[in-house]
């Protein structure tokens, strides 16, 4: 593409412009070459500034930058107020404006977006609305999962997996929109046909992210004001704020008080290898039995935003009826097909808040025994070793501790100290350091009616050791085990 095609909508400045064709977008120094432009974003802990001599060497000649740079006179740079802001415009170029010819439904909220998204895109595709997600477990179309680096991928990427999703048939696209995505410029330019609220709490606040509440509440905000219709819990206090702020019309959910869509009846569901919840929907279209297939209360919360998106997309609540069952989130209480009289669950619990929901969830439930099996990471979040410890020491018939990213930490170190905090809340404790053979044990050694909960890796494949990315997957070694006896 032409620079200066590519440029369209951006302000800046260059003496001397020469237009020249660009065959690629690049904001990685190591991805540097011939031909593509490389845009110096600014970050919390780097400077793309400081990388575009790199970026020179390795074949860059047109450079997008916030302030003058020192290169050869053979580079071409080009200043602008906002690399960021402007790399969302850059992206929408170079891809021919994906997110014009899709319906884009974002999600926000502190909890709840990875599974609103999943359900979503279970319902919709049933339902024939072919559609691709984009969140924490990374983008799901075309029948795979293809690993993103953040929650909401920078902008460019956000472009480039929309044409991807369009060329492979997708009409619709549920996403994760962090508040950090919205800050970062991620989702730049997208009018979103509909956005979710699920809930607020504070997050993400300190450091490089959020300087405090207020901060991290405002930039939630800001979804809805580039949407055509907003969902909003009515279950939390701020989607009053919310609905004072944006002009989209607006559907509510709830489960405790009146709402556009509401639940009754709600009650827990254990079924051989389905953990979830029954419900009934209840609307201005009447009364409709519903099941999820993620355990605990938050799920027919959750359920009833995709419930409301789903109608304002046209979905029959008979679809909507039969997909929700099947909604299955990688790693998030997963409850595993499989021929046992026992179940097992993995999810990606991995500090003490997440362990206690989920300890909590998987709980409530009739149970004979409840196995953990975790670790904690290495090389830093010592507290978490505490908090996870105590957890299931006091909630746990059994903790076996074991490796979870322990990075350049002794893992065996890392268990010892875990296995002192089950110990001191009373837990029985078994430590098996190599991950893969605790999961077997576990497996081992669960009988009818047990409850096998493998937490922190989630739908990970990876175990970070000493710098490095060890393949390893909960999913893969269950499967293998099952499949080997």
């Amino acid at each position: 593409m032409l620079l200066s095609k590519l440029l369209s909508g951006v302000e800046y400045t260059c003496p001397g412009f020469t237009d020249t064709e660009i065959t690629e977008v690049v904001y990685n120094s190591k991805l540097a070459g011939e031909g593509k432009l490389f845009v110096a974003l600014t970050g919390a802990f780097s400077d793309g500034h400081d990388y575009v001599s790199h970026a020179y060497l390795g074949g860059c000649r047109v450079f997008l930058t916030e302030r003058p740079v020192a290169l050869s006179a053979d580079a071409t740079v080009i200043v602008t107020r906002d690399t960021r802001a402007a790399l969302a415009v850059l992206g929408a170029n170079f891809y021919g404006h994906p997110e014009k010819e899709l319906q884009i439904i974002g999600v926000t909220g502190t909890k709840g977006k990875t599974s609103v998204c999943g359900m979503l895109g279970a319902c919709l595709n049933r339902a024939g609305v072919t559609c691709g997600t984009i969140g924490t477990v990374g983008a799901v179309y075309g029948g795979r999962i293809h690993p993103t680096v953040n929650t909401t991928p920078e902008s460019i990427e956000c472009m480039r997996l929309f044409r991807e999703m369009l060329n492979a048939g997708c009409k619709a696209v549920v996403m994760e929109v962090s508040s950090l995505g919205l800050k970062s410029h991620r989702v730049d330019g997208i009018r979103f046909a509909a956005a979710v609220f699920t809930n607020l709490s504070p997050d993400h606040i300190g450091g490089a992210e959020h300087k405090d509440f207020e901060e991290y509440a405002y930039w939630k905000k800001q979804l809805f004001l580039r949407c055509d219709a907003a969902v909003l819990n009515k279950d939390d206090a701020f989607s009053e704020t919310i609905s004072g702020l944006t002009d989209a019309p607006v559907t509510t959910f709830s489960v405790y008080e009146p709402a556009d869509y509401t639940a009754e009846d709600v009650r827990k569901l254990r079924e051989k290898n389905f953990f979830g919840a029954a419900f009934t929907c209840v609307s201005g279209e009447g009364r409709f039995p519903m099941k999820t297939g993620v355990p605990g209360l938050f799920s027919v919360s959750n359920a009833l935003a995709c419930i409301a998106v789903c109608r304002l997309m046209g979905v029959s609540m008979e679809d909507i009826a039969a997909a929700l069952p099947t909604a299955k989130i990688p790693g998030r209480n997963d409850c595993l097909q499989l021929d046992t009289d026992f179940d097992v669950v993995i999810d990606y619990a991995h500090n003490g808040e997440s362990f206690q929901a989920v300890l909590d969830t998987i709980c409530a439930y009739d149970h004979n025994r409840v196995i953990t099996v975790f670790g904690s990471v290495g090389d830093r979040a010592q507290l978490r070793r505490e908090e996870m410890g105590l957890l299931s020491g006091a909630r746990a018939d059994l903790s076996i501790i074991t490796a979870d990213d322990p990075g350049y930490e002794d893992p065996a170190a890392i268990c010892e100290e875990i296995a002192g905090f089950v110990k001191k809340a009373g837990g029985a404790y078994k430590i098996i350091v190599d991950r893969a053979e605790a999961v077997r044990y576990a497996l081992s050694i669960a009988e009818k009616g047990d409850i096998v909960l493998l937490l922190g890796k989630g739908h990970e494949t990876a175990q970070k050791v000493k710098g490095e990315k060890v393949p390893y997957s909960d999913y893969e070694t269950v499967y293998d085990y099952f499949k080997n006896l």
